[in-house]
């Protein structure tokens, strides 16, 4: 199934939703294994809007995390700022969508 792309509007709700999250994941050293991402998939599928940061011992800055992540589970970036960034992936089912409302056009 794809999803359609965020709105301004959307990403800006989902980005003053993030605000009060607290990182989930830390990408330090190493690669952005198929351990890292499966477990970044799982998070999502569980919770949808999570926050994760990237250590100064990385070989990835935030930005490329962040595109390496959202591409190998199908989430939308939805901001980057300094060392943390956020993702976000809806529910296929929208009634079970805890973000069904705020991403309402």
């Amino acid at each position: 199934m794809m999803q359609t792309p965020l709105t301004g509007r959307q990403r800006a709700r989902l980005r003053a939703a993030a605000n009060r999250l607290e990182p989930v994941f830390q990408i330090g050293k190493g690669e952005i294994d198929p351990a890292l991402v499966a477990a970044v998939d799982a998070c999502l599928a569980k919770r949808e809007l999570i926050k994760l940061s990237v250590l100064e011992t990385s070989e990835y800055s935030a930005r490329e995390a962040a595109e390496r992540l959202a591409q190998a589970t199908g989430a939308d970036c939805v901001q980057v700022i300094g060392r943390r960034f956020v993702l976000f992936r809806q529910k296929a089912d929208r009634a079970e969508s805890a973000y069904t409302a705020l991403l309402a056009r």
